[in-house]
C-alpha cells in the first residue's frame, strides 16, 4: 500500500474522508503536517513516517505537557503503527510570525520565559520517563560537529587525537553543570515553536510544539534555546532582561554558567546538524544561520571565561578565517 493509501484509510476511519487538505509542511525532521478543514473538528494531520520517526514520544510528552497545566496540542487519534495522529490546530501565530508582523519583542519573550518557569517549577515537572539528558548524552550529540561540520569544509573528518581534546575539553565546562538539578528538558523551546492560542490566557496562552525529543536534564538549556537563538537575532539588552526575569521567577534554577556553557554546547552540536541537513537531506536553507551560530559561540566565550578549554581548543583548529562555508548555500556543504 502506498502512503497516500495509508493516509487516505487513517482519515476515513476517524471521518476525515472529505476533509480538504491545505499545504503541507515540514520541520528539519521527516515529519510533516497538513491542515485538515472541513472535518469532524480543526485538526492538523502528522505524518511521522515509522521508518524514520517515532510518534509515540509526542503522544507521551504533549499529555505529561497538558498535565502541568500548559498548552501543548490535544492527540484526539492516532495509529502508531503507520505514524499518523490528528493533532490540535493552534493556528498560524507562531511567535516567529507575529515578530515578524511586528509584535512587542519583549511581550512575547517575557510569556515564553514566564511559561518555561512555570514548567520548570511544576512539582511534578520531571515525573515522566524519559532518558536522562547526561554527558554520554552531550558527548554523543556534540561529536555531530566533528562528524559533519568538520569534514564539510575540511574534506576529511578530525584525527583522534583532535577528537579527544575535544571531548576533554566538552567534558570539563558540562560535568559541573551536570551536577545541578534537573528538570524536563523540551530541547527546542525557540520562537518557531511556540504559538499563541486564541482564547487562552497566561502561561496557556503559550503553545508548545516539536517537544517530542524531550530529556530529563539541565533548567538552563531551554533558556539558551530561546535566548541564543541560532535562527534569529535577540537583541542583547533583551535577553539580559529575560535572564533576569527568569531568575526572579525561578532562582533555584538559575546559573549563569550553565547559560554560557549550554550555549557553547548547543551551538556546536547545532553547526553539526545543520551541516548533516545539507549534505545529508538537501536542506541547505539552515546553512544561513552559520555565521549567527559562529557569533553566538564568540559570545558564550567572552562572558564566561570558564569556558576556556573550549576557547583554546577552538582558538588552535578553528581560527575565524577557518569558520564559514562558501558563499552559494547549495554548494558550501
Amino acid at each position: 500500500m502506498t502512503r497516500d493509501a495509508i493516509v487516505a484509510a487513517f482519515l476515513r476511519r476517524q471521518s476525515f474522508a472529505g476533509a480538504a487538505h491545505g499545504p503541507r509542511s515540514a520541520d528539519a525532521s521527516f515529519r510533516s503536517y497538513i491542515r485538515l478543514t472541513g472535518g469532524p473538528y480543526p485538526a492538523l494531520l502528522m505524518d511521522a513516517p515509522p521508518d524514520k520517526e517515532q510518534l509515540r514520544p509526542f503522544i507521551t510528552v504533549a499529555a505529561h505537557l497538558r498535565g502541568l497545566g500548559l498548552s501543548a496540542p490535544d492527540v484526539p487519534a492516532y495509529d502508531l503503527e503507520s505514524g499518523l495522529a490528528l493533532v490540535e490546530d493552534f493556528g498560524d501565530a507562531t511567535y516567529t510570525n507575529r515578530l515578524d508582523a511586528g509584535d512587542d519583542p519583549r511581550a512575547l519573550y517575557a510569556q515564553a520565559v514566564d511559561t518555561l518557569a512555570a514548567m520548570q517549577r511544576h512539582p511534578d515537572n520531571a515525573q515522566i520517563s524519559l532518558p536522562a539528558y547526561d554527558w554520554s548524552f552531550f558527548a554523543n550529540e556534540t561529536q555531530l560537529f566533528l562528524d559533519w561540520y568538520w569534514p564539510a569544509l575540511r574534506g576529511e573528518k578530525p584525527a583522534p587525537a583532535d577528537r579527544a581534546d575535544f571531548l576533554a575539553g566538552l567534558e570539563a565546562i558540562l560535568r559541573p553543570v551536570l551536577t545541578g538539578p534537573c528538570v524536563l528538558v523540551h530541547r527546542d523551546f525557540h520562537v518557531d515553536n511556540l504559538m499563541i492560542v486564541p482564547g487562552r490566557s497566561g502561561v496557556q496562552a503559550c503553545g508548545l510544539l516539536d517537544f517530542q525529543d524531550a530529556l530529563i536534564g539541565p533548567p538552563a538549556y531551554d533558556l539558551v534555546s530561546l535566548l541564543q537563538d541560532e535562527r534569529r537575532d535577540v537583541d542583547p539588552a533583551l535577553a539580559d532582561a529575560m535572564r533576569a526575569r527568569y531568575a526572579a521567577t525561578a532562582p533555584l534554577l538559575a546559573d549563569d554558567f550553565a547559560y554560557w556553557a549550554l550555549g557553547l554546547q548547543r551551538h556546536l552540536k547545532n553547526l553539526g546538524i545543520f551541516a548533516r541537513l545539507s549534505r545529508r537531506d538537501g536542506k541547505h536553507r539552515y546553512l544561513a544561520h552559520v555565521p549567527r551560530m559562529w557569533r553566538l559561540i564568540e559570545l558564550c566565550l567572552s562572558r564566561e571565561p570558564r569556558l576556556a578549554p573550549m576557547a583554546d581548543w577552538l582558538a588552535r583548529h578553528w581560527p575565524e578565517s577557518t569558520r564559514l562555508p562558501p558563499a552559494v548555500p547549495e554548494i558550501a556543504l
